[in-house]
């Protein structure tokens, strides 16, 4: 069977643009015992990517002339495998592919999609990896209370904004860090955030001790960089930390160095989130989460591209952070 398909021309230096990546064919053979033949319905595109391009993911690196990795939304087209009939909708490691051929490992890492989930997009958003990435980090690792002033930078993102929201309905106090009047009139509005600092338009540090004056309770971090050393700098005593992602630099900028005094002197407890070590929690997070959408407590937004040779120009406009949502391409 002839595909298409997408593979890494060069590592990317600096931001990733489309000219890092190579459309091309591909021969797929006919499933054999134990494997999967899929078409691809939509790519998830995710910031974790740009790392494993530099090899500095936990996951393995994606080098040039591989099939770029990635989760996606598929359908069965013929099985080998008991798990999966033809017909059935599926989020699976599929890669930037149009038609994938699992194997049973990935098969047995795949999780259902029903025709009830509409968009079915949702399974690689709020209800998908982003989603158990928030839920997780909130609930498993943030520890927050009623009352609690809790900031998550990247709130406009489908992490961050999951967070907010989840914490805005326990009962704390969300304060949310985005780029541009744009994601933070959605943060605040569609999201119901407490506030919003635009850090392209307003003093970071000037703002948080304005919406902060007592100090940040919890802070759950997408970016890494100054942001994070920023609202370290206001944190109330017995501060919560959970460190998810590093946007400040996926793209090769140099860390920028923490003092370690900010977290002795607000005896904070600072927590690493690494989404795998949740996978159990899917189906509670995905009850949760979708109770709450489905009364209209929790918004999401998606970001769509569509036709697989717009993905490199998505991936690349998702890193330089004007995506609005969800990054997603529906082939």
């Amino acid at each position: 069977m002839q595909i298409k398909q997408i593979t890494l021309a060069r590592t990317p230096q600096g931001t990733p643009s489309e000219h890092d990546f190579e459309f091309g064919d591909a021969t797929l053979p006919a499933p054999a015992g134990g494997q999967a033949l899929v078409r691809v319905l939509a790519l998830s595109l995710d910031p974790y990517l740009r790392s494993a391009m530099a090899g500095r993911h936990l996951s393995a690196a994606i080098r040039p002339g591989e099939v770029v990795r990635g989760e996606g939304l598929v359908q069965v087209l013929a099985s080998q495998h008991p798990r999966l009939a033809p017909g059935t909708t599926w989020v699976a490691a599929c890669g930037w592919r149009s038609h994938a051929l699992l194997d049973a490992d990935a098969i047995e890492q795949a999780r259902p999609v029903g025709p009830e989930l509409q968009p079915a997009t949702l399974a690689l958003g709020v209800l998908g990896m982003p989603g158990l990435t928030a839920w997780a980090g909130f609930k498993r690792l943030a520890d927050a209370k009623a009352g609690d002033t809790l900031v998550v930078s990247a709130a406009s993102g489908p992490v961050g904004a999951t967070v907010g929201q989840l914490a805005r309905l326990a009962g704390c106090r969300v304060i949310g860090i985005a780029g541009g009047p744009e994601k933070c009139a959605w943060v605040t509005g569609q999201a119901g955030f407490d506030a919003c600092i635009d850090y392209h338009a307003e003093d970071l540090r000037k703002a948080l001790r304005r919406l902060a004056p007592q100090g940040v309770a919890v802070y759950f971090d997408n970016v890494g960089g100054d942001v994070l050393l920023a609202v370290c700098e206001q944190l109330a005593v017995g501060a919560r930390i959970v460190l998810c992602g590093l946007m400040a630099q996926y793209n090769g900028a140099a860390p920028v160095p923490l003092n370690p005094g900010l977290i002795i002197r607000a005896r904070a407890t600072v927590r690493g989130l690494v989404v795998y070590d949740h996978w159990a929690d899917f189906a509670e997070m995905t009850a949760e989460i979708g109770a709450h959408i489905r009364a209209g407590r929790l918004q999401f937004r998606e970001d769509i591209s569509h036709g697989l040779a717009s993905t490199p120009s998505a991936f690349a406009r998702l890193m330089n952070g004007r995506n609005q949502g969800k990054a997603l391409v529906v082939l």
